[in-house]
């Protein structure tokens, strides 16, 4: 997906008044969720997304311990200035509901078994 468009998804879904807020939450989201997604998953998702979002995928913030789908949003809130848990789980949301028509199903599975219950939500993307 390239630049322009993905940006225009996160800002239409998150209804940020600007592209710089969508950029913002999307940078946050994405180093956040590069700590938690390994191997192929990582490196075939990083190919989905804006190379500048690739890069950050590819370049997480380190994490201690895989990060509950809760324990991630209030990363998150904590990361972006003025946010609340409330805010935090709007803004991870439009951005990994994005990420999620990018990778396609498959991939988005594969990224999910990952990842510790409760993701999927936030992918939008809630088990049947």
């Amino acid at each position: 997906m390239r630049w322009q468009p993905f940006l225009e998804a996160v800002q239409e879904r998150g209804e940020y008044p600007s592209a710089l807020e969508a950029e913002r939450a999307s940078r946050v989201v994405l180093a956040l969720l590069g700590a938690h997604v390994v191997g192929e998953e990582r490196n075939e998702l990083a190919a989905c997304l804006p190379e500048t979002f690739a890069l950050i995928l590819l370049n997480p913030l380190q994490a201690a311990e895989p990060l509950s789908a809760e324990r991630f949003v209030r990363a998150v809130s904590a990361w972006i200035e003025g946010a609340n848990e409330r805010t935090a789980a709007w803004d991870t949301s439009a951005v990994l509901s994005v990420v999620a028509d990018a990778a396609g199903d498959a991939l988005l599975e594969r990224v999910l078994l990952q990842l510790p219950p409760g993701y999927d939500m936030l992918f939008g993307h809630p088990e049947s």
